[in-house]
């Protein structure tokens, strides 16, 4: 083994999930990666069946444990940098999602770049080596069932890079040794160059298609696995997606979920809302949630206290501004639409103890997230269904009734009217309805941003708002066409010569 001094190659190792340290001695122990050598000198990652289980496990986690990049910051940039929130604290880090001052040396993106790969990284490291576990209790269906899991859960990772940073490095597999006789033929796989925006794409809609067929079936009781229905619920989100937009897909994939038995839950107050006693939330696995992260009394989420109050815990951390903020424009839009239920289970006010965009008397805060105990959704089939409906305004095979259907289908659930005969008749109208139905019924799960993006619609929407909305931070940068991406983080520039910024940054 060499040794390497440079502090950058030691941490692009550390991201991209080497199999081998590089200021160690040659491989004869256990490692954070291995699990040591056999009597032929050849590595073993996973010594049998227990050992990738507890791999398996590990990744599950992720979706439990690390809620700043997949929940926290995604709130940050859904909704703080769209026209739904402000940022909430004057933090100098969180504030330019606001007032559209990010660039490279963000320590948010950075986080979540990290992390984001920190992540891949442990699911190809069960991809690329369950198939050499030489255990014969570990059959050939639980390594396929368990590879697809980890296939899934690298294509959410994957899709939300994409939509964050566009052209990124599509890593499928694990780092060899570096030694002086492999040097050259390895240092790829520590520096990988950029893919373009629709090969990481590709590879999504590769690993959901692969994942389908050995995946776990949708479980009503469990909706916390990586199951067929989560890869079909993310392929109805990728061929929304421009460069992969297929709409007659959006259509089938959706279709297919609703015959799986996903619908919308009864009542809105299901997916958010506390038991009697507020102790615990009204309900888990609702026949609406598609995948979740749950939380129970002793292992509870942590996150609440970022946005809000903990029901359960009323005055735990409540001392400092919260992020994500509603604005007024989203406010106003409820109170107009006369959207009441939803803007109820949506935003909430109490009294703070700071008056940044409001008067500390009556403050309001995101509330989807109202105790340590509720579940954090990342799919539910409201998104689902009224991508059918856009699908339906926007395809080939326009079908404005049917879109129509759809939307006054979520309408009616939270006691508002059917969509006018006007709106129904007119394409653009139905777009417009669509948008601010997506917005209403999805404030503060991430959405607002990339529907904005996703609909080319950031320019008009976001170049407006600063001034119908009074209490939004002043704007540094107006948005144009180079705003659609986010910067990449300039250290990973630095550490990778192959990793080229973003036009505009």
């Amino acid at each position: 083994m060499i040794r390497v001094v440079y502090k950058f190659l030691f941490l692009s190792i550390l991201l991209f999930g080497t199999s081998c340290s590089l200021v160690r001695d040659p491989l004869d122990t256990f490692s954070d990666v291995t699990q040591g050598v056999d009597e032929k000198g050849k590595v073993i990652v996973f010594k049998d069946k227990a050992a990738v289980e507890n791999h398996l496990v590990t990744i599950y986690r992720q979706m439990r444990d690390r809620q700043e990049h997949w929940y926290v910051d995604a709130l940050l940039i859904g909704d703080s940098h769209s026209d739904n929130a402000y940022a909430g604290t004057t933090g100098a880090e969180v504030v330019p999602f606001e007032n559209n001052a990010i660039e490279g040396s963000n320590s948010v993106l950075l986080r979540d770049w990290n992390r984001f790969m920190e992540d891949i990284a442990r699911a190809n490291l069960l991809i690329v080596n369950i198939d050499s576990v030489e255990d014969n209790a570990l059959t050939s269906a639980e390594r396929l069932q368990m590879k697809a899991e980890a296939k899934i859960f690298r294509a959410l990772i994957l899709f939300d890079m994409a939509r964050m940073w566009g052209d990124i490095p599509v890593i499928t597999k694990t780092a060899g040794d570096i030694t002086s006789e492999t040097i050259g033929e390895v240092y790829d796989d520590y520096f990988p160059a950029q893919n373009t925006e629709l090969e990481a794409y590709q590879q999504v809609e590769a690993d959901c298609l692969d994942a389908i067929k050995n995946a776990p079936n949708s479980n009503p009781a469990n909706k916390t696995l990586f199951s067929k229905s989560v890869a079909k619920a993310l392929l109805v989100k990728l061929y929304a997606e421009k460069p992969m937009r297929d709409y007659s897909k959006v259509i089938q994939y959706a279709d297919e979920l609703a015959a799986e038995g996903f619908d919308l839950a009864d009542n809105y107050s299901d997916l958010f809302g506390m038991n009697a006693a507020t102790t615990d939330i009204k309900m888990r696995n609702t026949k609406e949630s598609i995948l979740e992260a749950q939380f129970f009394s002793g292992s509870g989420n942590w996150a609440t206290w970022m946005f809000g109050r903990d029901l359960t815990n009323y005055n735990n951390s409540f001392t400092w501004a919260k992020w994500i903020t509603p604005s007024r424009d989203l406010i106003k839009t409820f109170q107009d639409e006369g959207d009441q239920i939803r803007f109820s289970e949506s935003v909430v006010y109490y009294a703070a103890g700071w008056s940044n965009y409001y008067p500390s008397a009556n403050y309001p805060f995101m509330f989807k997230l109202r105790s340590a105990f509720n579940s954090i959704i990342k799919l539910r089939y409201a998104d689902i269904l009224l991508l059918k409906a856009e699908a339906l305004i926007q395809g080939p095979s326009q079908n404005l009734p049917a879109a129509a259907a759809i939307i006054d289908k979520v309408r009616a659930r939270v006691n508002l009217p059917a969509l006018s005969n006007a709106t129904k008749a007119s394409p653009d109208l139905m777009l417009q309805a669509l948008l601010k139905e997506r917005r209403l019924e999805l404030a503060f799960e991430g959405q607002r941003w990339y529907d904005l993006v996703r609909l080319e619609k950031v320019e008009s929407v976001m170049n407006a708002v600063y001034a119908k909305d009074s209490g939004r931070l002043k704007q540094i940068y107006p948005f144009n066409s180079s705003s659609y991406r986010l910067p990449i983080p300039q250290t990973v520039i630095d550490q990778n010569p192959k990793i080229v910024q973003n036009p505009g940054y």
